[in-house]
């Protein structure tokens, strides 16, 4: 399979105008928000935004498998009960379905915060969250799930749940087998606490994944450098090579061969230092 690499995307100016956006940079992998990340009300996706949007892709060549959306920020599908988690939950399955309507296979979540409850508890509300959301859709709109849940590793902040590889073995015991799998964000790993920044260790890394969790569940990777160092639990991104990960550990990941098959979406700044077709011209350099 060809490498499948790209960006998150803007979808200013409508949905279908995230496609021409991602070949322009020389995509042939994406990631969108399908409506304003950052608050609770969201705008009705209309036919004609979907249509050209299948359309576009269909032109563009890039594989609906290449293709992820990522859930807005706000819902904390880990919380304890409160309004804000059953807005969470709701948010969840109305993702679910503009994936479906989009024909996008894949949905990102943020597993969230327990929010001082413990993690147990923050791994049940989790668990509850996804079995409401998927009960919710199929209720709502298809009696089948043809969309892939991604969970996405944190990282490490106080009271967040999923950043080691024993507690994401933990929520993927308790999961279905089918509908579900895992993104791994490299940023996320590495502020949690496992070294990166060498082939050994970046090796080391991946086969305890494999060990404890499973690399069958592994569908995408977010490939970020890190602003903070390891185990500094900071989730700020860094452009590739240019932070504490640095070339060394991520030309490592790109070239591992379980892993090389895989998706791969860059959520690099973009500013004077790069943009997102340097970045490209970078990774695109260190696959071997």
């Amino acid at each position: 399979m060809n490498f499948r690499i790209g960006f998150h995307v803007s979808i200013a100016g409508g949905i279908q105008n995230s496609v021409s956006s991602a070949v322009d940079i020389g995509c042939s992998a994406f990631q969108i928000f399908t409506r304003n990340p950052r608050g609770w009300v969201e705008r009705k996706l209309v036919d004609f935004e979907i249509d050209s949007f299948k359309s576009n892709l269909k032109k563009s060549g890039i594989q609906n498998n290449s293709i992820a959306v990522h859930m807005p920020y706000l819902p904390n599908l880990s919380g304890p009960d409160s309004d804000i988690y059953e807005k969470s939950k709701e948010s969840f399955t109305n993702e679910l379905i503009r994936c479906s309507r989009l024909g996008i296979e894949y949905l990102v979540i943020h597993l969230g915060s327990h929010r001082g409850m413990g993690k147990d508890n923050g791994t049940k509300q989790l668990l509850k969250s996804c079995e409401e959301a998927v009960n919710n859709y199929k209720s709502t709109f298809k009696k089948k799930l043809n969309v892939t849940i991604l969970l996405e590793n944190s990282a490490g902040q106080k009271d967040s749940i999923g950043s080691t590889v024993e507690d994401l073995a933990v929520i993927f015991e308790k999961l279905p087998r089918n509908g579900y799998g895992m993104c791994l964000d490299t940023c996320h790993a590495f502020a949690s606490g496992y070294d990166l920044k060498n082939a050994d260790a970046c090796n080391e890394f991946i086969n305890k994944f494999d060990n404890i969790v499973g690399l069958n569940v592994l569908k995408f990777i977010h490939l970020n450098d890190s602003k903070g160092d390891i185990g500094s639990h900071l989730d700020r991104h860094e452009h590739i090579g240019l932070g504490k990960i640095g070339i060394d550990g991520l030309k490592s990941i790109l070239n591992i061969k379980s892993l090389k098959d895989l998706p791969v979406i860059m959520e690099t700044p973009i500013d004077s230092i790069r943009d997102n077709s340097k970045n490209l011209q970078v990774v695109l350099d260190l696959r071997k």
